[in-house]
């Protein structure tokens, strides 16, 4: 895989679909729809999806794409392909709180080694570079040229203080049942997988996922939290989270900064 290139086309794919997503969210009205699995769909994230796969089939017509939006993706399968989730964060989107994002991942062998997270509300991006390092662009964004970028690297945890991230729509009680294992300094709650990025740029030290998940929802979140030199393990054996699963759908996972002493299930 040419990587500089992977890195170029995801970028100004996220930032393309993007800008059609900004378009449909300060629109007046837009249609939300209810997909077989009782999830919200919007014309947003078919706008994005259509974007996003006819750029990515025609820069890598030979590798496989799995995309959220379309269904006959899902029963396809192999350990290296691409993956996209146009909208995550629909919730959020729906009720107008900014917290979405655009993901598109590149897996190799089962792992996410490149990946983009644009999140358009909120004028943060976040990547891999082609070396595999992480960073995140400093805004404007130009779609044909990448800006100021910094790198970026998981904190150095004080497991006296830790900063945990969770989810904001997803929040249950055994989610507060673990986090409540820690010896927490503060809570951040964020949609989407804008909480992979938080602890990838130091902002929090971890993220417990105690609820359903799919791979387009984390592959590249999760390729720009290794890229900064985090984790992702399985939450009830502290096994590594691998991808190109049946139906990929993720079981229940800890994302965290290797500092951080993590507690049994």
């Amino acid at each position: 895989m040419d990587y500089e290139k992977l890195v170029n086309v995801m970028r100004r794919l996220a930032l393309e679909a993007g800008d059609k997503i900004m378009e449909i969210y300060n629109a007046d009205d837009f249609d939300v729809k209810v997909k077989s699995d009782d999830s919200p769909v919007t014309e947003a994230d078919e706008a994005a999806d259509a974007l996003i796969s006819a750029g990515l089939r025609e820069a890598f017509p030979d590798v496989l794409l799995i995309t959220e939006e379309q269904a006959s993706s899902h029963s396809k399968t192999g350990d290296t392909f691409l993956i996209v989730d146009p909208l995550d964060g629909t919730k959020e989107f729906i009720n107008r709180r900014g917290d979405f994002t655009v993901n598109i991942a590149f897996v190799e062998n089962g792992v996410p080694t490149r990946g983009v997270v644009y999140a358009p509300a909120r004028d943060r991006m976040f990547l891999t570079l082609a070396d595999g390092s992480a960073a995140e662009e400093v805004a404007p964004f130009v779609a044909g040229t990448m800006g100021v970028v910094r790198p970026i690297e998981v904190s150095n945890a004080d497991n006296g203080a830790l900063m945990v991230v969770a989810s904001k729509s997803h929040r249950d009680q055994a989610t507060d049942d673990y986090i409540n294992k820690y010896a927490v300094k503060d809570m951040k709650s964020a949609g989407s997988s804008l909480k992979f990025c938080l602890i990838a740029t130091g902002e929090a030290d971890v993220y417990p996922r105690v609820g359903r998940t799919m791979e387009w929802d984390t592959a590249a979140g999760h390729a720009v939290l290794h890229g900064a030199g985090g984790k992702v393990v399985r939450f009830e054996d502290h096994t590594p989270l691998t991808y190109g699963k049946d139906g990929y759908a993720n079981p229940f996972f800890i994302a965290y900064s290797p500092t951080v002493e993590l507690k049994p299930a």
